[in-house]
């Protein structure tokens, strides 16, 4: 997709869950007038709703033929429109507004609304590769064991009140647990078996306050990352959590594999989750690498383009785009 001289605006659609928004007035007020100084046309707008989250009414605005669709919500809420995005030349533009938002934070994405409509506007583009289970998309990871379990236990009132550090509570709840028996089997290779917590399918490296849990994990070199996390102790955990903070190039108690091709096979059903979203527990998770699938408005920086580091500037733009909206 062309990122350059602006050729008049594009079609676009928004898509928000109305749960994450605390004054969806002003959110729509904000980017109808953003969108109108840019030239243009008025955009679509879809409510999710608990019986489908975004998946539905993504695949609407792509039949009615936008190129743009922004997605208002949090990582649930994007995961889902993802699914009807995938394989399209339709892009996507985040606008967070959820707790985690572990996509933005490992593309380098803002949480500011003007940000986002600015980062679209400009036409910076990245064709990302996306993670399969079943007929779900994920482009952060998807998980068995302990990382599932932790989001089941940490409420949604606790995430409102304090953000991220809400699931350091839940997790506190089952350091104890005892470990899975797994086999895992990537791509054409022989088998291998676990004993172990928690078992990640990664596109991207990064977790929840922004943790390099991956280093080598990249959302466009057609790989998935496993990491494989076996402690066994509260003594074993302190290590892992302690490298992983400090940016250490060796975890502790974690394995890490790559292929395109990932089974998972437990001894018993387990927790299971996809971007943050708990999905059916089940023995069995399979994941394949979707590549070069997904078109997202990223940053357009002078010097990388296609990278997303430039999201600062593309903020002091949009606040600038909207100020001179709102005096004509």
């Amino acid at each position: 997709m062309d990122a350059g001289e602006d050729k008049g605006g594009l079609r676009s659609a928004v898509v928000v869950n109305p749960v994450k928004v605390a004054d969806p007035d002003e959110l729509r007020r904000t980017v109808d007038d953003v969108l109108a100084a840019a030239g243009w046309p008025e955009p679509l707008w879809y409510e999710t709703t608990v019986d489908d989250p975004g998946r539905g009414q993504a695949a609407q605005a792509v039949r009615a033929g936008v190129d743009v669709v922004f997605v208002c919500g949090g990582d649930g809420t994007v995961m889902s429109c993802v699914s009807a995005l995938v394989g399209t030349e339709v892009a996507l533009a985040v606008l967070p507004q959820g707790t985690g938002n572990l996509l933005a934070a490992n593309l380098g994405l803002s949480n500011d609304l003007v940000a986002g409509l600015e980062v679209a506007l400009e036409r910076g583009r990245r064709l990302l590769d996306v993670g399969q289970v079943e007929e779900h998309h994920f482009t952060v990871m998807a998980g068995m064991g302990f990382d599932a379990q932790m989001l089941a236990a940490t409420s949604e009132t606790t995430k409102k009140r304090i953000g991220w550090p809400a699931y350091v509570v839940g997790a506190a709840r089952h350091l104890r647990d005892r470990p899975m028996r797994v086999s895992i089997r990537i791509d054409d290779q022989q088998p291998f078996r676990r004993r172990a917590r928690s078992v990640l399918v990664a596109n991207v490296g990064r977790l929840q306050g922004g943790l390099r849990l991956l280093t080598g994990a990249e959302p466009d070199d057609g790989y998935l990352d496993v990491a494989v996390l076996t402690p066994r102790t509260l003594r074993h955990w302190v290590a892992l959590g302690w490298a992983v903070v400090r940016r250490q190039e060796r975890v502790p108690r974690m394995e890490v594999f790559r292929g395109r091709r990932v089974e998972i096979t437990s001894n018993r059903p387990q927790p299971r989750e996809l971007d943050g979203d708990l999905i059916e527990p089940g023995r069995t998770l399979r994941a394949e690498i979707r590549r070069r699938a997904l078109w997202l408005c990223v940053p357009q920086p002078e010097e990388a383009p296609d990278l997303a580091v430039d999201v600062d500037a593309a903020a002091e733009r949009g606040e600038q785009r909207v100020e001179e909206a709102r005096r004509e």
